[in-house]
């Protein structure tokens, strides 16, 4: 199984690992420090290399054990091969950013209109939530926006722990999606806490401190039903 070097250190940039599988233009390692895409965040972009030669690595996968790179080259490295990794920092930095903002604008929604999230996702320039929300407005979304930014000034620590899940469920509003995504047999949890605001079952990458996020700007609002509108938001810097 990947080691998933991520999950522990988000701002870890190169790694060395051995190729464990090879199918086509992917490779599969023993640890990785590249983001597969999952949970809304995309994947990161870097590099492979053994010294001699180099692979351009475009995009991860995770398929059950296997974390796959899938890399750009005429040929490929052979099963035991040791590779230097080096992920795209700018990229990885952005994404970082602006998934904490995400979680800044949920924790925001959550504690002063306790409404659940629907639905998200976010790229490199921007991010974006669906809530059950009523009363919705564009002077609504620039309050909570502003309110956002209020916590990227508090600067508040960021702190990431494995919990079993039995204890992990035993936190109040643990998920704040409608629906529990979790499958079942994942038996040890991932949480991401901005401490005195936010906490969540999470797999994806953050920065250390709010501080770090930068200014939160409104892009855009738009309505996807009665009560279900969209917030779309961009970190900038």
């Amino acid at each position: 199984m990947t080691e998933l070097l991520y999950q522990t250190d988000s701002y870890l940039r190169e790694f060395d690992a051995q190729v464990t599988a090879v199918d086509g233009q992917r490779v599969a390692l023993d640890r990785t420090t590249f983001y597969a895409t999952s949970g809304g965040q995309p994947h990161d972009t870097g590099t492979l290399g053994d010294g001699s030669r180099g692979w351009r690595v475009s995009e991860v996968r995770r398929e059950g054990e296997h974390v796959w790179h899938t890399v750009e080259g005429a040929e490929m490295p052979a099963i035991g091969t040791t590779l230097h990794g080096a992920i795209d920092w700018d990229r990885r930095y952005k994404l970082m950013r602006t998934h904490t903002a995400l979680h800044l604008l949920c924790g925001v929604i959550w504690r002063d209109y306790q409404a659940p999230v629907t639905g998200g996702n976010m790229d490199v320039d921007e991010g974006r939530l669906d809530f059950e929300l009523r009363d919705f407005s564009n002077e609504l979304a620039q309050e909570i926006i502003e309110r956002v930014n209020g916590e990227v000034q508090a600067d508040r620590v960021v702190e990431v722990q494995f919990l079993p899940r039995a204890k992990a469920f035993q936190i109040p509003d643990l998920i704040r999606t409608k629906i529990n995504l979790l499958p079942a047999d994942i038996t040890e949890i991932r949480t991401v806490n901005i401490v005195g605001l936010d906490l969540q079952a999470d797999g994806g990458t953050h920065v250390r401190c709010t501080s770090e996020v930068g200014k939160v700007v409104l892009r855009k609002t738009r309505s996807k039903g009665a009560n279900n509108k969209r917030i779309i938001i961009a970190v900038e810097g």
